[in-house]
């Protein structure tokens, strides 16, 4: 993490209402008269935190950060109610204007990258680039990849924990399995099966660290949004039109500058989809981390997090 800038605090927080019963939590830190940048977070439902801030040189950037709809400090918590990928993409144009922006740079990873390319396909013109870390295209190989088949290999004592709370008869489907109960509105059933995102947390990092169980363990309630809204995409098949909508819509935003970041070794979001967005975007230039996994705070992937928004500074001073 050496490669991050200082920690800094924001000096505006918020809340927008976008529709019944949504209210995003936001925040801007760094130089209010800086160039927009926006932070999009994972999960779907995993919330922004502090060190995101630190990608950004906030002399420069004018640092935004929110939390998609039933996520970290966003309300109700976890709420299934209206929250598509659809709903996300239009609350991302609606925190545009609320904040004034005419035109922003757009960082996303994991999901993060997912809902930026999506809002990009649908609102290209406010986008003035494009950072993806950890590319995730929501097709449906890779919820098998992560929640059937593939990963489990490599990680078998771990797998072994996250299938244990589902009996037998229900294992040739675990997100069904973990979505039924995830969606019960009784706390005893709901809560331990919150255990679902600790799966994808232990095998996030080349290196594990912290241990692979704590995201399970300190609170299933801090974990429930993350786990519960996952479960509600996947089997919605993120609300794609089709499984390959991504790549079949990427020519819409073709003319707009990207950069991808990915780990070699990343398990929950294998290399090969980056590859696949970077055939598709001939503009964009992808990096591949030769010692990280998936998390965005792997030292590997952070420094080339911070070199992409310094190298974007540029482009900000020839587009004035």
């Amino acid at each position: 993490m050496d490669a991050l800038f200082p920690e800094i605090q924001p000096y505006r927080t918020g809340h927008l209402k976008v529709c019944a019963p949504h209210r995003l939590y936001y925040e801007e830190s760094g130089n209010p008269q800086g160039r927009p940048v926006v932070f999009l977070h994972g999960g779907p439902g995993a919330g922004t935190s502090a060190p995101y801030r630190r990608f950004f040189d906030p002399d420069f950037y004018r640092i935004i950060l929110y939390d998609q709809r039933g996520a970290g400090q966003s309300t109700p918590y976890a709420a299934l109610e209206a929250n598509t990928t659809w709903d996300l993409v239009e609350d991302l144009e609606r925190l545009r204007l609320h904040l004034g922006v005419e035109r922003w740079l757009v960082l996303g990873g994991s999901w993060g990258s997912t809902l930026a390319l999506a809002y990009a396909i649908r609102h290209p013109e406010p986008v003035i680039g494009l950072i993806l870390r950890g590319i995730y295209l929501g097709r449906r190989w890779e919820n098998l990849w992560l929640y059937q088949e593939g990963a489990s290999h490599f990680f078998p004592e771990a797998w072994q924990k996250f299938i244990a709370p589902i009996p037998l008869e229900e294992r040739g489907d675990l997100i069904g399995a973990y979505h039924r109960r995830l969606t019960d509105p009784d706390p005893q059933v709901h809560l331990p099966a919150a255990a679902f995102s600790a799966w994808e947390s232990s095998i996030s990092r080349l290196r594990p660290e912290p241990p692979a169980e704590t995201a399970a363990q300190e609170d299933p309630a801090k974990h429930l949004a993350i786990a519960r809204i996952e479960c509600h995409y996947f089997v919605n098949n993120l609300f794609f039109p089709t499984d390959h909508y991504l790549l079949e819509a990427a020519d819409a935003i073709r003319h707009i500058p990207c950069r991808i970041v990915h780990g070699r070794y990343d398990l929950i979001c294998p290399v090969r989809n980056a590859f696949e967005l970077h055939a598709r975007l001939p503009q964009s230039d992808l990096t591949v981390v030769p010692d990280a996994g998936h998390a965005s705070l792997e030292p590997g992937i952070s420094r080339e997090l911070v070199e992409a928004t310094q190298d974007f500074k540029s482009l900000f001073e020839r587009t004035k």
